[in-house]
């Protein structure tokens, strides 16, 4: 930790002695950028940034990150279907969407973030994995690592240690992918398996792989080296300085109205109501005294809100008036467990003070909040 704060404190005095926007406009040919900031949205506005402000007919940009435990979903893929967010709640992991497509990754310390900027007519993903691979068979010539037809990068000819996804703009474009170091097998085996039944979608859903880190293969290798490896082929075939660039994401004065891009992915109108349409069909298996309910639930949802809504109760389960209310307040709200549970908590207020009535209306909500 302290090796870390020392060099966190060497990155920002390097930024403070590069006068601000310099190199935005000095910078010719090629630019390494490495960002300061481990935060996953400040490092994918960045991106956005980038995109949407550099000249890339100038410069082709390559900016290199590392984020906190997070997971990020692609522009057009469902994050219930993709991952287990109780999960994620419970350890504290961000969720995160890109604006590129592609399918789910996790991000820890462990795994290198690559992006590739180029004008659209020069976008080519194929020579940037290559050049990845040239980097580390540099690095360690031994490594059997190569680049397939689907953009991966495989370690011995089996494991997915790099996945890409690209954003293409009418005139601007960019490729990114990952590069697995020394990331938690564990951890990101477990947060990408959705344990929720009966969703149907027609979102990108990913495609499962069998992974493995480099440190595995070479336990001398670290995620610094893996980034001065890449940045040096990227400045030998581009023809400039090997000269990192680091930045502060946070930095206004240099990246004008990046606070807002930040925010604006943070946002759950943007992290959970972009998802595509889907549905949940399903059967809640709830035990009370003894006895199994089936209770089937179905919901359209919408811009990650329940659009219709029906619950099929077992006849005088609950009092009509109830369920009516239940099913009236959950149509229209986002498909969000704190949100139901603000809802029902709300609803048992005016329920009639009976404790079997209460004992049942519990049961039905703690089970629709774990669909979500």
């Amino acid at each position: 930790m302290v090796l870390q704060s020392l060099k966190n404190c060497l990155w920002l005095s390097c930024i403070l002695r590069t006068p601000k926007a310099c190199f935005w406009s000095t910078a010719s040919g090629g630019l390494i950028i490495q960002s300061v900031s481990n935060d996953v949205y400040q490092n994918l506005a960045v991106e956005d940034w980038i995109h949407d402000h550099m000249d890339l007919e100038k410069h082709q940009v390559l900016f290199l990150w590392r984020n906190s435990p997070a997971v990020v979903i692609g522009r057009h893929q469902n994050p219930w279907q993709e991952c287990n967010l109780r999960l994620l709640r419970q350890k504290n992991i961000k969720l995160a969407r890109r604006r590129s497509g592609g399918g789910t990754v996790y991000h820890d310390l462990g795994n290198i973030n690559l992006t590739f900027f180029t004008t659209r007519k020069k976008y080519e993903r194929m020579e940037n994995l290559k050049l990845v691979v040239k980097a580390l068979k540099a690095l360690r010539p031994q490594l059997d690592v190569h680049v397939t037809d689907r953009y991966d990068i495989l370690l011995d000819r089996q494991y997915k240690i790099s996945g890409t996804a690209a954003k293409l703009g009418r005139t601007s474009a960019y490729h990114h992918c990952t590069l697995l170091c020394n990331a938690d097998k564990f951890v990101l085996s477990s947060v990408l398996k959705s344990p929720y039944k009966g969703l149907k979608s027609n979102a990108t859903p990913s495609v499962p792989a069998s992974v493995k880190n480099l440190f595995e293969e070479d336990p001398s290798l670290t995620s610094e080296m893996l980034l001065d490896a890449i940045a040096k082929e990227y400045a030998m075939q581009h023809q400039i300085d090997h000269h990192i660039t680091v930045i502060n994401p946070a930095d206004e004065t240099l990246l004008p109205g990046i606070s807002n891009k930040t925010k604006e992915l943070q946002t759950w109108e943007w992290v959970y109501g972009k998802t595509p349409k889907f549905s949940v069909s399903t059967c809640l298996n709830m035990t009370y005294k003894d006895s199994v309910l089936d209770v089937k639930v179905n919901m359209d949802v919408k811009h990650g809100r329940i659009e219709v809504c029906n619950i099929d109760l077992p006849e005088q389960w609950l009092p009509p008036g109830l369920y009516s209310e239940l099913v009236k307040s959950l149509t229209g709200s986002k498909f969000c467990p704190n949100e139901t549970t603000t809802l029902v908590t709300t609803l048992l207020r005016v329920c009639p003070q009976d404790d079997e009535l209460h004992s049942r209306w519990s049961l039905l909500c703690e089970n629709m909040i774990m669909l979500m």
